[in-house]
C-alpha cells in the first residue's frame, strides 16, 4: 500500500465503482484442482514504511502490509475499466509497488464506490518471484498479484471468486471485479524496452 495520492475515479450514475481481476496459467498437474489464489500465501507482518508508521495512514489502520519481495515494475501496466460496453479512461498502475483498493478514500489508491465493496477491499501487489527459464536457469521476475483483504462480498478474477488473504497472480487480459459492482477492469500493459527486465530480474542469482 502506498501513501501517494489515489487514482481518481468518479462514481457512475448508480453511485458505484467496480473491478474484476486475473488468473493463473501453466499450473502443474498436481495443482490444477486447487482453487485460484490458494497456492501462494502472503506474510502479513509489518514491513517498510507501514511498520515505521505502526501500519496507519491518515489516521486509518491499514489492513495490509507489503511483503519483503515487493518491487516496483518496469513494465507499464494499465487497468482499462468498462461499464457495460462503454470504455472509461485507463488507470496507470505501474508507478508504485502496490495499490490499495477500497471505498475509504482517505487510504485507497484506487477508490471503489459501490456499496457492496469494503472500505479496504483488496490490494494489487507487484512481487519479485522465482521462475525457471527455458534453458533451465533459474531467475526472478516481477509479476502483478491481487489479494482480497477479507472483503464482505469478495474479489473476482475472470468471474471466479478468489481465496481471501491469498495472493493470486494476474496475467495480461485478465478481468477483475470487486463485490457486486458491474464495472470490469481489464489488465493490459504497454509494450516497452524494459519488459525483459521484469521477465528476468536476476537470472541465475538470488536478488
Amino acid at each position: 500500500m502506498s501513501t501517494s495520492h489515489p487514482i481518481k475515479q468518479e462514481p457512475n450514475s448508480e453511485g458505484e465503482e467496480e473491478y474484476e481481476w486475473g488468473r493463473k496459467s501453466g499450473l502443474p498437474k498436481e495443482e490444477k484442482n486447487i482453487p485460484p489464489g490458494q497456492r501462494d500465501k502472503p506474510n502479513f507482518g509489518l514491513s517498510g514504511k507501514l511498520a515505521e508508521d505502526t501500519n496507519t495512514f491518515n489516521g486509518v489502520l491499514i489492513k495490509y502490509s507489503e511483503p519483503p519481495e515487493a518491487r516496483k515494475p518496469k513494465r507499464r501496466w494499465r487497468f482499462y475499466p468498462f461499464k457495460g460496453d462503454k470504455g472509461l479512461p485507463p488507470l496507470y498502475i505501474h508507478r508504485q509497488s502496490s495499490y490499495l483498493i477500497g471505498r475509504d478514500r482517505k487510504v485507497a489508491d484506487i477508490p471503489v464506490d459501490h456499496p457492496s465493496c469494503s472500505k479496504q477491499h483488496a490490494a494489487l501487489q507487484y512481487r519479485l518471484v522465482p521462475f525457471q527459464r527455458e534453458d533451465g536457469i533459474r531467475g526472478k521476475r516481477v509479476r502483478p498479484y491481487i489479494i482480497d483483504l477479507e472483503s464482505s462480498n469478495g474479489t473476482f478474477v475472470n468471474n471466479v471468486k478468489i481465496v481471501p488473504r491469498t495472493y493470486t497472480e494476474l496475467l495480461e487480459k485478465d478481468v477483475i471485479k470487486f463485490g457486486y459492482s458491474s464495472r470490469e477492469y481489464v489488465l493490459l500493459h504497454e509494450q516497452s524496452k524494459d519488459d525483459e527486465l521484469d521477465d528476468d530480474v536476476a537470472a541465475g542469482g538470488t536478488d
